[in-house]
C-alpha cells in the first residue's frame, strides 16, 4: 500500500488531476493519499474531492488530511509538491513591480523577476520538507511540480541532496501538438527532447524512422498553425528547433518580444489567433494572473458537481508523468518520460550541476537519467542565458547574501532588454522591501 504525500494538497487543480490518475492506476488504487496544506478550508475541500472521486471509483484508497507537514509526510513513498508560497498576494506582487518598470511577464513563474522572487520564496520550504524527510521518510521520492522547477531542483540538489526528479507536461503538449501538425498519429511519435525546464528542444521528431521535422517546416507556414504558437514558430525559424514552452511563456526566456508595453500589445498580441479559446491571455503583461483570478469561480463549480456525482469522471489518466513514474517504481515495468534532474554529465555543453530536463529511464531501480551529449550550440546557448539566472538564485539561496539577486535580474535576458541596471536596482529593493515575509533566509537591515 505505498502512502503518497501531497503538500499544497490546495492546488485544486493538480490535486483533482493527479488523485484521479492515481486512482485509475491498479498498482497505486490502494494508495494512501495523504494531503497537506496551510490553509484549512482548501485542504477540506481537498480531501472532500478525492473523498467523493474513491466513492465514486468504489476504490479501498485511504484519505487523510493534516495541516502538519512532517505527519503528512511520515512513512511516505512518494512527496508531490505543488504548493505556491506566498499564494496569489506575492503572486501579484511578481507581476505588478516589474510592470512598473516596463518588466511586462505574460507568466512570470519561471524566468524573470517573478521566477526569481518566486523561487527565492520556494527553496526554504523545500529546505525544510527535505528534513521533515531525513527524519521522518528516508526513502521518499520528490516528485515537483512547482515552478520555477529548474531553480528549485537545482537548489534541492546543492541544499539536500534529496532524490528528487521535477516535473512539467510542456513536453507531452507539445509532442502531441506537432502531432497533429504533421497529422500522425501520436502514438506513432517517437522523439528525443532535452535542454531545460520550459526549454527544452525536440532534437529529433520521427514516425517510426521518417524525420517528421520536413511536414514540420511545412506546417508551420499555414496561417492557421502559425496563429496559434507564433513565437515558438519564430524561434524555430531562427533557431532551427521546436521549443517546448507554449507562446506566451516563450516569448519571456528570450529578449526579442516584449522590449515595450507598445511592442507587446501592438506586435506580440495581434500575432495570436484572438478567436481560439485562448491561454495566458495572448502573451499580456499579467495574463496568467488574471486565469488564476478567474480561475476561482470555475473551480467552485466543478468542485461542487464533483462533490454532487453528477461530473463525469476522466476514465483514462491524464499526460501527466507523475502516476507513471510511481507505476513503473512500484511494478518495475519500465516507462520512459522527460524529468528534470542534475546535470552530471547528461547535456555535455551546459553547466555541471545545473538542472536538466533530458529523458529517463523509471523502473524498479528508480530514476535513471539519459546521456543526451551536445545540444546544438546554438540552443545551448540559448538555456545558457537562462542557466546564469538561476544559477545566481541558487548562489542567492546557499548564501543567504542579497547581492547575487540583483545580479540575477541583470542577467535575465527580458529585464536585461527593458531596463538600465539603476532602475534593476530599484526594482530589486522594491520587490525584496514588498516580500520580505516570505523571505526568512535574508537580513535585509
Amino acid at each position: 500500500m505505498p502512502k503518497v504525500t501531497f503538500i499544497g494538497a490546495g492546488s485544486t487543480v493538480f490535486t483533482r488531476n493527479l488523485t484521479n490518475d492515481i486512482l485509475l492506476t491498479p498498482a497505486l488504487q490502494d494508495s494512501i493519499i495523504s494531503l497537506m496544506d496551510i490553509d484549512p478550508d482548501r485542504l477540506e475541500q481537498a480531501r472532500e474531492l478525492v473523498q467523493a472521486i474513491i466513492d465514486q471509483r468504489g476504490l479501498t484508497a485511504r484519505v487523510e488530511a493534516t495541516t502538519d507537514r512532517r505527519e503528512s509526510v511520515r512513512d511516505a513513498d512518494y512527496v508531490i509538491t505543488t504548493f505556491q508560497q506566498g499564494g496569489l498576494d506575492a503572486y501579484k506582487l511578481d507581476i505588478e513591480i516589474p510592470a512598473s518598470y516596463g518588466v511586462g511577464q505574460c507568466v512570470g513563474d519561471t524566468l524573470g523577476p517573478g521566477g526569481i522572487f518566486r523561487s527565492l520564496r520556494t527553496i526554504p520550504v523545500f529546505v525544510d520538507l527535505c528534513c521533515d524527510l531525513d527524519a521522518v521518510a528516508p526513502d521518499a521520492l520528490i516528485i515537483n511540480y512547482v515552478n520555477p522547477v529548474a531553480a528549485n531542483s537545482w537548489a534541492v540538489d546543492v541544499l539536500t541532496g534529496w532524490p528528487y526528479v521535477g516535473l512539467c507536461h510542456s513536453v507531452q503538449g507539445t509532442s502531441e501538438m506537432l502531432a497533429r501538425w504533421t497529422e500522425v498519429p501520436y502514438e506513432e511519435v517517437n522523439f528525443v527532447c532535452a535542454g531545460i525546464n520550459h526549454q527544452s528542444w525536440f532534437l529529433e521528431f520521427r514516425h517510426g524512422k521518417e524525420d517528421l521535422y520536413p511536414a514540420l517546416w511545412e506546417a508551420i507556414d499555414r496561417p492557421e498553425v502559425y496563429k496559434t504558437e507564433p513565437i515558438r514558430i519564430e524561434l524555430m525559424k531562427h533557431f532551427g528547433y521546436f521549443v517546448t514552452e507554449s507562446s506566451g511563456h516563450a516569448s519571456e526566456y528570450v529578449p526579442y518580444f516584449r522590449k515595450t508595453p507598445q511592442m507587446i500589445e501592438n506586435e506580440l498580441v495581434p500575432m495570436f489567433d484572438n478567436d481560439k479559446d485562448g491561454w495566458f491571455d495572448f502573451g499580456r503583461t499579467g495574463g496568467y494572473l488574471r486565469t488564476c483570478l478567474s480561475r476561482q469561480a470555475t473551480m467552485k463549480q466543478e468542485y461542487d458537481e464533483l462533490l454532487a456525482g453528477t461530473r463525469t469522471l476522466p476514465t483514462e489518466r491524464s499526460h501527466e508523468y507523475g502516476t507513471y513514474i510511481m507505476e513503473a517504481i512500484e511494478t518495475n515495468q519500465p516507462v520512459r518520460v522527460n524529468g528534470n534532474v542534475p546535470n552530471l554529465g547528461l547535456i555535455d555543453n551546459l553547466p555541471e550541476g545545473c538542472s536538466v530536463e533530458v529523458p529517463c529511464l523509471v523502473d524498479g531501480a528508480g530514476i535513471q537519467p539519459t546521456h543526451v551529449g551536445r545540444l546544438p550550440e546554438q540552443l545551448a546557448g540559448l538555456n545558457r542565458t537562462n542557466i546564469n539566472v538561476q544559477a545566481l538564485i541558487v548562489e542567492a539561496a546557499v548564501t543567504g547574501d542579497v547581492e547575487p539577486i540583483y545580479h540575477a535580474a541583470m542577467l535575465d535576458p527580458l529585464t536585461a532588454a527593458v531596463c538600465t541596471l539603476p532602475q534593476i536596482e530599484a526594482m530589486i529593493d522594491e520587490m525584496l522591501e514588498a516580500q520580505i515575509q516570505w523571505l526568512p533566509q535574508f537580513d535585509l537591515n
